[in-house]
């Protein structure tokens, strides 16, 4: 391998490791040190791995851990929820040597109805909570979020989060409820457990709320967002199955006519198409 290659993930455990004082993680000093902070060795030992393993990937000879490697990695290191947020983000972890989920695609017709639909914001959910697809006016709503790719990233892990889901605690339980059915009808698929896994280390509040007894009745979504170039936008998400792609829905968000949300969805089309 090129010893010039970009290694981010390896910087990253580096400059972690280096920030760690053995006695902040219970090791006893036996020895004058050569090295701030933690040998690769200890940083191995405390996240149960080989340290031929550890140092293939601080070295990049090792790009993408498995989940089970990024959870014991941010543990040794005492990453907080930000920092464990930016291991998953350059560590991009797979689940091991199984067959990957299948790759969902979202249909002709369906991105033909998706384009048309210039009133209001639209797109495409895949099984696991996926945006697969947009409208325009939906990348226009969203374009502040980082972690844009997926609902559940956007909720719990997007620092735009919070801002943009003026009614968070609604939102957040209605995708955990969805994710819950989610893991109901598709125990073993990759990507669900992988989304767990993920959100529990990343998310103190996802957490609370997988932990919680799952409520009973209707689950009310939320409908207040704010867009900082248009304000707040009341939005009723109407929700249609793709029965032609069992497991993707079609979400639209239309405002009332009239209304000052209305204008302000007029407003956000008109900057979706500035250069």
């Amino acid at each position: 391998m090129d010893s010039e290659a970009p290694n981010p993930l390896g910087e990253f455990l580096r400059a972690r490791r280096a920030r760690l004082r053995p006695e902040e993680v219970g090791m006893a000093i036996q020895s004058r040190r050569q090295v701030p902070g933690l040998r690769r060795e200890e940083v191995a030992r405390l996240a149960g791995l080989s340290v031929g393993h550890y140092i293939r990937l601080e070295q990049g000879r090792e790009r993408h851990p498995t989940q089970q490697t990024v959870k014991s990695l941010a543990h040794a290191l005492r990453l907080d929820e930000a920092a464990v947020v930016e291991l998953y983000r350059l560590a991009r972890p797979i689940e091991g040597r199984r067959r990957p989920d299948r790759v969902e695609r979202v249909g002709t017709r369906v991105l033909r109805l998706l384009n048309d639909w210039t009133s209001a914001p639209a797109y495409v959910l895949g099984r696991s909570q996926d945006v697969l697809v947009r409208n325009p006016l939906a990348e226009a709503l969203h374009s502040r979020f980082t972690f844009g790719n997926n609902m559940l990233h956007m909720i719990f892990l997007d620092p735009a989060g919070r801002e943009f889901f003026h009614e968070w605690d609604l939102t957040a339980r209605a995708a955990v409820h969805e994710l819950r059915q989610s893991a109901r009808e598709a125990p073993v698929e990759q990507r669900v457990r992988e989304l767990i896994g993920e959100l529990s280390i990343g998310s103190a509040d996802f957490r609370r709320l997988w932990a919680e007894r799952e409520p009973r009745g209707a689950i009310v979504q939320g409908s207040r967002f704010f867009h900082p170039g248009v304000g707040e936008l009341h939005l009723k998400s109407e929700i249609f199955p793709i029965t032609s792609a069992p497991g993707q829905r079609l979400i639209a968000q239309p405002a009332d006519p009239g209304s000052s949300s209305a204008e302000a969805l007029a407003l956000l089309s008109t900057l979706s198409v500035q250069p």
